[in-house]
């Protein structure tokens, strides 16, 4: 049954191949079970609520990719997002955590409607290329930010902005402990080498001191249990920014920008992906690419109605492929292993900010290595890609960065009398940016 299902003969796999596969896959990206609700609990939303409805999208979706294309690519809540959800949408604009998720939704509901009918394409090739890997960097080194922030290695400081923190306290020394022990056991290619940096951070914070003299890690009540009720987040979007005027002026550059990562980041991970797996045809290509961004947007539909941001194709699907996945078997592996996590909820929610800060700053440090594809030897390319890399974390808001680096390219473009640098619609969203920036009606 299984090899009519996936084709395993016919991509040269097994089911023993594809089960281990999974587990890799699993193995790589488990830590968003701590760290999406760690980031996603300073909106107010429920922790507990979070790691199940994490987990259950992360499976769905997983299984959506599996049925519809056939490919070795798990889903989960994705990096990035969640730190424009929390940090951008809720507590920099004050939206409520419900109309974010509404917001989630529209945004999904478009991307939909723009895989079905092959626009999304052109929204795309809108997007200089090198601002393309700029935002990935950029968001890397905002991830990377919150990281260090969350652990205590960087702190406010009214005469700097920001300086270091005390790194004689417990929770500071082991998040740094975490970050150089992580980096270790990635640099030696070691399978889920971050989820191994959590689980030894978490450990030692169980003897090491923390604030009020309790130690970093709180030992739990119980160690398997039910899945925590998904109830206080489960279908609470609302969609008030849509009746009214001034929020919905708001909520449009949001959505654009929710719209804009979703995408980029779903494109740049298949095929990242596929091209390992084999999959990609000699002319860059990806057969099926349509039903994987179809798969994607309906992960994000219901990311948002269970009630957590956007999901995305995860990178770390890479992997399992690297085990030898070829098939959707791997990405059903991975999703039922994701569900088996759900009855260890209370291990999950003891995971102290210590121990998920390192898994930050790794993957930030994942996204930023693609800075070495932007040619920063011709300087009307450098400045927006520098631009847009600094304001992302700068300005706490990946929106900001992709407007400011975009109005840069637009605006050079224009300077350099070479305005086909950039198409017609590029300019189009720069405009948009621009106005809301300079509060020009209707963002007034």
């Amino acid at each position: 049954m299984l090899n009519r299902l996936f084709h395993l003969e016919q991509n040269n796999t097994t089911v023993g191949r594809e089960l281990q596969a999974g587990l890799t896959t699993f193995a790589a990206m488990a830590y968003i079970l701590a760290v999406n609700p760690a980031i996603l609990a300073n909106t107010g939303m429920d922790k507990g609520a979070l790691v199940t409805v994490t987990a259950l999208t992360a499976a769905i979706a997983s299984g959506l990719m599996a049925l519809i294309t056939n490919y070795p690519i798990a889903l989960a809540p994705g990096m990035g997002i969640n730190a424009f959800f929390t940090f951008t949408i809720v507590l920099g604009k004050g939206v409520p955590w419900s109309e974010a998720l509404g917001m989630v939704f529209v945004n999904g509901v478009i991307f939909l409607a723009l895989s079905v009918t092959g626009i999304r394409e052109k929204i795309i090739e809108a997007i200089p290329h090198a601002l393309k890997i700029a935002v990935t960097c950029g968001i890397g080194l905002f991830i990377a930010f919150i990281g260090l922030k969350n652990g205590g290695v960087i702190v406010a400081n009214p005469a700097t902005f920001v300086s270091h923190g005390n790194f004689a306290s417990g929770p500071v020394a082991l998040c740094l402990f975490g970050v150089i022990l992580t980096s270790i056991l990635v640099a030696r290619r070691v399978t889920g080498g971050i989820l191994i940096g959590i689980a030894v951070v978490t450990l030692l914070g169980l003897f090491v001191p923390g604030e009020a003299g309790r130690a970093v890690t709180e030992l739990p009540t119980r160690v398997v249990d039910l899945p925590a009720s998904a109830d206080p987040i489960f279908f609470k979007l609302t969609f008030g920014f849509l009746t009214d005027g001034n929020a919905l002026m708001l909520a449009l550059p949001l959505i654009l920008t929710l719209l804009l990562v979703d995408m980029f980041d779903n494109i740049g991970t298949l095929i990242g992906v596929t091209k390992r797996a084999g999959f990609l045809r000699p002319d860059g290509t990806l057969p099926k690419a349509g039903r994987a961004l179809v798969a994607d947007s309906l992960a994000t539909l219901l990311s948002a109605l269970f009630g957590t941001s956007t999901v995305v194709s995860y990178i770390e699907s890479a992997a399992g492929v690297e085990a030898g996945g070829r098939t959707g078997l791997t990405s059903v592996t991975t999703a039922v292993l994701m569900l088996l996590a759900l009855f260890f909820t209370p291990l999950i929610l003891i995971i102290p900010a210590a121990a998920t800060a390192p898994a930050l700053v790794i993957v930030g440090v994942f996204m930023m290595q693609s800075v070495t594809e932007i040619d920063m030897s011709d300087f009307s390319i450098a400045v927006p890609a520098v631009l847009t890399i600094l304001a992302i974390p700068l300005t706490f808001s990946i929106a900001e960065g992709i407007g400011l680096g975009l109005i840069a390219a637009a605006l050079l473009a224009i300077g350099l009398a070479q305005p086909k640098r950039l198409p017609l619609l590029g300019y189009v969203i720069a405009a948009v940016f621009f106005a809301q920036f300079f509060r020009i009606w209707p963002f007034r």
